[in-house]
């Protein structure tokens, strides 16, 4: 199965990062959000991040004019008729990314992958919005994406093995490092990375020690290089408790039960670094 032409829906930080990836390992993208401004923020971000290379000595001035030159910019969904392989970054919501799949089954030329990169919900579910479930995958990126080695690739029930190859050898052409893993809940790195963050957070509510002694016990007694409560400000605390909502429902079991002060500060508008106020304050 051979994958030219990539396009990503989502030109936030996932996505943007995930086009720059594609590019850069040399195939064409269209990066793909609603509006025009939203594609432009995140190809000036890419070009930012590519700029740093340059700067560093990494990668020259023409490299870089190469990888943004592989990038169109799409806010058409249409666009999607030109595609091998379609990876969707958008919201962490069902109803979005079932209704964003069953727009893609239609407008896909029959021989396209449909891959997600849900970091908790069911790709068989995802692909039940289609007609060709076979063909839809779980890609989940690590952020940020240009530096993180790791992708999930997440069978869902009817993802065919031929899918599955294809996915893990563009995988490693990104320079990434391919893991398979089972359709459940949160697959492995947030079904292991969000119960431990819910559990810093009931440390705090319960008042053992405060937020600063909790994020130094993890980082200087379990060698992490980010605290779990500085993660979970960078992570975005609306993301963080709706991945747990999803492992408590999903598995119906109270230990993925969310504690009350992640629920407290998400009504709160509380939501982070992205809001300039989590369990820390950024200015």
């Amino acid at each position: 199965m051979s994958v030219k032409t990539i396009m990503v829906i989502g030109a936030g930080q996932m996505g943007s990062g995930i086009a720059q990836v594609c590019a850069q390992a040399g195939y064409d993208v269209f990066l793909n959000d609603l509006k025009p401004e939203f594609v432009e923020r995140g190809l000036s971000g890419i070009k930012k991040n590519l700029g740093r290379q340059v700067d560093k000595g990494r990668m020259t001035a023409e490299q870089l004019d190469g990888i943004v030159g592989r990038i169109t910019s799409s806010s058409d969904l249409q666009d999607a008729k030109n595609a091998d392989l379609i990876i969707e970054a958008a919201v962490e919501n069902m109803d979005i990314k079932a209704k964003i799949f069953a727009q893609l089954d239609e407008i896909a030329p029959e021989h396209a992958i449909l891959a997600s990169n849900t970091s908790s919900l069911p790709i068989t579910e995802i692909a039940s919005a289609t007609k060709r479930p076979e063909k839809v995958i779980g890609m989940h990126f690590m952020n940020p994406v240009p530096v993180m080695k790791l992708v999930e690739i997440i069978r869902g029930l009817a993802t065919a093995d031929e899918v599955y190859q294809t996915i893990e050898d563009i995988t490693k052409t990104l320079e990434k490092v391919p893991v398979e893993v089972n359709d459940f809940p949160g697959f492995v790195s947030n079904r292991i990375l969000m119960p431990m963050i819910n559990e810093a957070i009931y440390t705090l509510y319960e008042g053992v020690a405060t937020k600063e002694a909790i994020d130094d016990v993890m980082k200087l007694g379990m060698n992490h290089p980010m605290g779990p409560l500085t993660l979970a400000d960078f992570i975005g605390l609306d993301t963080c408790l709706y991945i747990m909502e999803t492992l408590h429902e999903g598995f119906g079991d109270d230990k993925y039960r969310p504690c009350p002060l992640l629920r407290k500060y998400v009504k709160a508008g509380w939501l982070g670094k992205k809001s300039g106020r989590g369990f820390y304050t950024y200015e």
